[in-house]
């Protein structure tokens, strides 16, 4: 797949080609307008918010959009040999559903600190883990076994074929509620929104897209402040957004598509996990309620009385993780 070269992303004619390919290996998640007396005050009385529940997705997460649009374009040969994944844990798990579905061989590259049920979950699709003393190792451990395993890396969050992966979720999610003001997504890498505000933007030139980083995992944030991507040493309870670094592409369409990034605090994701709780009994992990937090926190007064669209990104967390957060 190429990027288009106006656009410097993928165009919606490709982006329509790969959700025609997913077939029944994707859901079309559905998107719920949320109402509540909580978010009429913090949006307003003309304000209304829609959550595209992409939790719901299988695997738990956005992620096998992008997993399988990687591992359909290996070679037969490529397939043979495998892959490998870095993972928090969602990337890996939709690695390991995609590679079962086409009968591939996956190594899942993972924090100690991974929730048990992330581990467990890509050992039942078939998948062999191995665990690394924290992201910074994850990287550089799956980068050596890419090497001397001659392993094909489906990366977690850049290349083409993140940015048509998550760009079909845009598609999915415009074709659904049609135009927004604003649409909301947390960010790690930058995969999730570089591919959806790429889609959105061309079918709707003037929403504002808005990204929302933990305030100790803001590698998107420095990397725009330095001009170029760089390195961090994250920690948020949000492990799927504590990518340790961002890569060029997705740097330079979050450059071009994402108009503002904000952070939020770790609390603040604990009391925006709450009111989904509370308010649509959605039951998430810290990364997806990211957006709910940037809307209720820093984005609040910009975004009062507006038509806002966030994407839930995914759930793959314990009860006892979700209860102590909660508790």
């Amino acid at each position: 797949m190429k990027l288009d070269s106006e656009t410097r992303g993928p165009s919606i004619a490709t982006i329509q080609q790969a959700l025609d390919s997913f077939g029944a290996s994707i859901l079309t998640t559905p998107v719920w307008q949320c109402r509540s007396p909580i978010l009429t005050e913090h949006l307003g009385p003309q304000g209304s918010l829609y959550l595209k529940l992409e939790l719901w997705q299988y695997a738990g997460s956005f992620k096998p959009r992008v997993a399988l649009l990687g591992i359909r374009a290996l070679s037969a040969d490529e397939r043979r040999r495998g892959v490998i994944a870095v993972s928090a844990g969602n990337h890996g798990i939709a690695v390991a559903y995609a590679a079962k579905q086409f009968g591939v061989h996956a190594k899942i590259v993972m924090p100690k600190t991974a929730p048990q049920v992330r581990i467990n979950k890509c050992k039942a699709l078939g998948a062999e883990v191995l665990l690394v003393e924290n992201m910074q190792a994850v990287f550089v451990t799956g980068e050596s076994i890419q090497k001397s395993e001659g392993r094909a890396l489906i990366h977690p969050f850049s290349g083409e074929n993140v940015a048509v992966g998550t760009g079909t979720l845009g598609l999915e999610m415009y074709r659904q509620i049609g135009p927004l003001d604003a649409l909301l997504t947390g960010i790690g890498g930058g995969g999730l929104i570089s591919g959806v505000a790429n889609a959105y933007k061309q079918l709707q030139p003037g929403i504002k897209v808005f990204g929302v980083e933990p305030e100790g995992a803001a590698v998107m944030s420095l990397s725009r402040q330095a001009g170029h991507p760089v390195e961090c040493v994250p920690h948020s309870i949000a492990d799927s957004l504590c990518a340790p670094k961002t890569e060029l592409l997705p740097f330079q369409l979050c450059r071009q598509f994402v108009d503002q990034m904000v952070t939020v605090s770790d609390a603040a994701l604990v009391e925006a996990m709450r009111f989904l709780f509370n308010e649509m009994k959605l039951a998430v992990e810290p990364a997806a309620a990211a957006g709910v937090a940037g809307l209720f926190g820093p984005l609040r007064d910009q975004l009062f009385n507006k038509r806002v669209g966030i994407i839930i990104s995914g759930t793959n967390i314990d009860e006892r993780q979700y209860c102590s957060l909660l508790a």
